[in-house]
């Protein structure tokens, strides 16, 4: 007998908009995650142990955050807004207190300053389309600005002395220019000089303060880890052919420890900085990391990492003992790992290159409906354990699911990426069509059962495919998508706007193109079932991106399905919408590819 819908998706999430983080002594973890039903702020030790929640929160959700000395600074919104306000929390729980109280703004904890208690962080209270940067009084719980300009501004890591800082100004997702800040008089010394587009992170500061360790893809298609020295000049740390996706230091900057993208499989490198040799690192599941940290000691190494077939689960790596310790367990649906079903890396053809892409076929015999599932961002990437339950689930129902990584896709050098720049609806379509081309080609594959589903950017997708390629779907699934360029790029979040023109197009200047590009356009040529989901207070893309698609729909006797999620965003915080969002989503896909479903 198969497995139910509800085993499936019994999955305690970590929000793809949190952090995690040691405490100051190293002793314990703290993540973000929905096991009660709505995502908080929970503890745990790093040798494993009873996990301690610290908020308990409902209608709200605990998103980012930093521990400190003198405890935690969250940020938290209000029904997916993003509004993200920071709150003071003690270390062992209780009531957060706000400290930003300012609702029409979006806050970002920053950095800890090496001595005393102060705390940055950015947000654009200061006018809604630029982002600023302030530091906040751990103790007091005043705040004084540092960066007022015009811009989109981030504060990066401390200088050993204390007086100085990095800051990032932030041009575009593959363009960010580096300062040194000194806070005092407001001065700044740019370090990052370039033409064009560059990728510019800072990590953090040597230990002597004379060099700023940076992640960058100058000259290279790939982001790199190098040494920035103050006095001039850029070094070599690791340079590879794939992506340098995350980096820390230590608290007394010892140990350097970073991730390689490969592939869309994350490999796991720490340095001890003294001795310039690399230390070896325990052994972790082959999956995708989606957030690390390094402990303050460098002795620990924590990451949560996914497989296609294992959920996203915190991991400690003692780089001393050279063990790793899983903390969680966050899969509960009580299906055997050997049941589930693997992701095979393919490329398939598309006009001018091959696209990389996994597929997860089912065992079953026969000519095998398909769903192709296209990821959001549009510079992100398709990993494993993405849509961990969904996939499964639809696996078990006999339904093979294609995820490629279409041009735009972060991970495969900054050419491919850039791909996508002003082009939405462009390259990326045909890649799309290919997917459906190569899928029709393919013996086992019923080519009169093909969906598409997506959200977000793939949302936009899903609609241009069921617009534009209409002849190849049977049904189409719109996840919080734009489909209208023109209100899209109006209507984005104010402080987007500075690269939003860059990404996109000027609603204005470039109308003519949006419309060209805009799925609601083409909107007389869906000729098959599209089921539309979207959450009332979605901030990124706006209810009346998916209204429009809708109403038009209906006026010309289409069979659309729409829900609104009134108490939502941009996805889901609250783990009861999530399960009826995705319900709604299988059914639909299996009721229209003619499968049984349960």
């Amino acid at each position: 007998m198969p497995h139910r819908f509800e085993q499936y998706f019994a999955v305690r999430r970590f929000h793809y908009l949190s952090s995690l983080s040691f405490s100051p002594d190293g002793a314990e973890v703290a993540y973000s995650t929905d096991t009660s039903g709505q995502f908080n702020l929970w503890r745990q030790p790093v040798i494993g142990g009873w996990p301690v929640q610290l908020t308990v929160l409902e209608e709200d959700s605990a998103r980012h955050h930093a521990w400190t000395r003198e405890g935690f600074v969250v940020g938290i919104d209000h029904h997916g807004d993003e509004q993200w306000q920071l709150h003071r929390l003690p270390a062992t729980g209780g009531w957060p207190e706000d400290l930003t109280r300012h609702p029409g703004a979006q806050f970002v904890v920053g950095y800890e300053h090496p001595d005393r208690p102060r705390l940055t962080y950015s947000g654009n209270a200061t006018r809604p389309e630029d982002t600023s940067v302030y530091e906040l009084d751990l103790v007091g719980g005043n705040s004084r600005p540092l960066v007022e300009d015009r811009g989109n501004f981030e504060p990066g890591p401390w200088h050993p002395d204390g007086r100085r800082l990095a800051l990032t100004q932030v041009l575009g997702n593959m363009d960010q220019d580096v300062f040194l800040l000194d806070p005092a008089d407001g001065s700044r010394r740019h370090l990052t000089p370039h033409q064009g587009e560059e990728i510019n992170l800072p990590i953090g500061f040597s230990d002597r303060g004379d060099a700023l360790f940076l992640l960058t893809n100058r000259d290279h298609e790939f982001t790199w880890l190098a040494r920035l020295h103050l006095a001039g000049g850029l070094t070599t740390v690791w340079r590879g052919e794939w992506d340098v996706e995350a980096a820390h230091l230590d608290r007394e900057r010892r140990r350097l420890a970073w991730v390689v993208n490969e592939g869309g499989l994350s490999t796991f490198h720490v340095l001890d900085l003294a001795s310039g040799e690399e230390l070896p690192v325990p052994e972790l599941p082959r999956g995708w990391c989606r957030l690390s940290a390094l402990s303050p000691d460098g002795r620990r190494l924590a990451a949560v990492i996914s497989t296609a077939t294992r959920t996203a689960d915190v991991y400690v790596a003692d780089l001393a003992a050279q063990t790793a310790t899983r903390l969680t367990w966050s899969f509960l649906g009580g299906i055997a790992e050997e049941e589930l079903c693997g992701a095979e890396a393919i490329h398939y053809p598309s006009f001018d290159r091959r696209i990389p892409a996994w597929l997860y076929r089912p065992r079953a015999a026969g000519r095998l409906p398909v769903v192709v599932s296209i990821h959001g961002g549009p510079e992100a990437q398709e990993r494993p354990g993405q849509e961990f339950s969904l996939y499964q689930y639809l696996v078990s129902r006999g339904v093979a699911v294609l995820a490629p990584n279409i041009r735009g896709s972060s991970g495969y050098g900054r050419s491919y990426q850039a791909l996508i720049h002003r082009d939405w609806g462009g390259g990326e379509l045909r890649d799309i069509e290919a997917a459906a081309r190569w899928l029709q080609e393919q013996p086992w594959v019923d080519r009169s059962r093909i969906a598409v589903y997506g959200g977000s950017f793939g949302g936009f997708a899903t609609l241009s495919a069921m617009t534009r390629l209409s002849e190849y779907w049977a049904c189409g699934v719109d996840l919080v998508g734009p489909s209208n360029l023109v209100t899209f790029a109006r209507a984005v979040p104010p402080h987007w706007k500075h690269f939003t023109r860059r990404w996109v197009g000027d609603p204005d200047d470039d109308r003519e193109l949006l419309v060209e590009r805009s799925p609601i356009t083409y909107v007389d040529r869906v000729r098959a079932p599209l089921l539309v989901l979207q959450g009332a207070r979605d901030p990124r893309v706006v209810k009346a991106e998916s209204d429009q698609m809708v109403e038009r729909l209906r006026a010309m006797g289409r069979e659309v399905e729409y829900h609104v999620f009134e108490d939502e965003g941009h996805g889901f915080t609250k783990r009861a919408n999530l399960v009826r969002a995705y319900r709604l989503i299988a059914d639909f896909l299996l009721r229209h590819l003619g499968v049984e479903g349960g």
